[in-house]
């Protein structure tokens, strides 16, 4: 959990803030990739040796090697890259004075819309029965637990 959010962080270190969101998709894509190859071959590899007769209590041996040269590879891989460029990071450009009419439009929605009550009301009812529902089944049930 720890590495998975800091990821954005790290990314955005070495390949600056513009692209990390598309970077960050096809690292987790890759990652899904890796969460479902990676269990399927170490059953291969697995059954590869029990079929030719290591014992089902050392199939295991070589299969840990494999990965941890797997493992190795990737900390190569990572150690490898390097950060991008400071000329392609994004760069603050200064933002122009705003018109006045556009001020003027911002500071009256500032004032916020005018919004029926009753409309409010229904949204919150709409969140909180459901939420409260869940509530009351979960304690109801949990008091069986212990009687």
């Amino acid at each position: 959990g720890g590495g998975f959010s800091t990821v954005p962080a790290y990314l955005a270190d070495i390949f600056g803030t513009k692209y990390v969101g598309a970077i960050h998709g096809r690292l987790l894509t890759a990652w899904s990739a890796a969460g479902i190859f990676g269990p399927v071959l170490v059953n291969y590899i697995r059954e590869y040796q029990i079929e030719h007769g290591i014992a089902r209590a050392s199939a295991y041996n070589i299969t840990m090697y494999i990965l941890a040269g797997l493992l190795a590879i990737g900390f190569v891989c990572n150690w490898l890259v390097r950060p991008v460029s400071e000329k392609h990071h994004m760069k603050q450009e200064p933002v122009a004075a705003p018109p006045a009419a556009a001020v003027a439009t911002k500071a009256a929605a500032a004032n916020g819309p005018d919004v029926n009550p009753a409309i409010v009301a229904l949204a919150w009812a709409a969140v909180w029965i459901p939420i409260g529902w869940g509530v009351w089944m979960t304690l109801s049930k949990a008091v069986v637990l212990f009687r």
